[in-house]
């Protein structure tokens, strides 16, 4: 039941992403154009549907919290650690990059896949590298793991 849940809500966000015209990149790359602000290019509409998605998230944060379980699971995942990491500011930083290179994020390139858009495949073929290599890194082992202390009678 829970993974038919998560099908439709994705499709609702899919097409609210289609609704407002963010799975074209030049839309997201116009918003991100601050020059475009003397010259009458920049579009303000992203600003709206990031002020109507923080809305909706704050609302149902709230709701979802407030109840003592999820609707479709055992209990909630929420972070634990709260000290900042390399983790915690490349990310961000990675992805900002991205987004504001490619005018993609993830929800409206996978829209934008359904086009058959080429910069949509591109960027989400790179996407996925990024978090296959992000995995790859987070689980190797490190040199101080992996080197054994020098002996000095082996020396």
């Amino acid at each position: 039941m829970a993974i038919f849940v998560q099908f439709a809500i994705g499709l609702i966000f899919g097409f609210g992403l289609l609704l407002s015209g963010m799975s074209d990149p030049a839309k997201v790359l116009n918003f991100l154009d601050i020059a475009g602000i003397a010259s009458g290019t920049w579009d303000a509409s992203l600003a709206f549907v990031m002020a109507g998605a923080i809305a909706v998230t704050f609302v149902g944060f709230k709701w979802a919290l407030g109840r003592p379980r999820p609707l479709l699971g055992g209990r909630f995942h929420l972070p634990t650690r709260e000290e900042l990491d390399i983790r915690i500011i490349s990310g961000p930083a990675i992805f900002g990059v991205g987004w504001g290179l490619a005018g993609f994020c993830p929800g409206p390139a996978f829209t934008a896949l359904g086009f058959g858009s080429r910069a949509a495949v591109v960027f989400v073929v790179a996407m996925a590298a990024g978090m296959l290599m992000a995995r790859w890194l987070a689980h190797r082992p490190s040199l101080s793991r992996v080197a054994a202390p020098l002996d000095p009678s082996e020396t």
